[in-house]
């Protein structure tokens, strides 16, 4: 399975940006899919997931200021982030799980500025 993620770059605090990410080849249904977020050093924190039935569930950081979306047919997650903050500065991994486990793709950067 390959998930391609798309749509980091820099953005001003107080701004947005919306990150997506294609699960391609996979036989399966695609069922959870989301992202996780990464700064040098520090460990891969949780960010939003989606399941197939579009529950969302958010880290208390992002909560009420990043909304996670689907599209099923496509295979794609989105990552909607309004009003960041220089916290958000990082490297946004997607993944996405099927019923042989759980991939990852190589991720976008998020970069905050002021």
């Amino acid at each position: 399975v390959q998930l391609q993620a798309s749509g980091g770059g820099l953005v001003q605090a107080g701004g947005s940006l919306i990150l997506s990410c294609a699960a391609s080849g996979s036989p399966f249904e695609i069922n959870d899919i989301g992202w996780y977020r990464q700064t040098p050093g520090k460990q891969r924190d949780f960010v939003a997931t989606i399941t197939r039935s579009r529950s969302e569930f958010y880290a208390d950081a992002v909560k009420d200021r990043f909304t996670i979306s689907r599209d099923n047919v496509k295979n794609t997650v989105f990552l909607q982030m309004t009003d960041v903050n220089f916290e958000d500065t990082a490297k946004y991994l997607c993944y996405a799980t099927d019923s042989r486990g759980k991939y990852w793709g190589q991720g976008t950067q998020v970069t905050v500025s002021s």
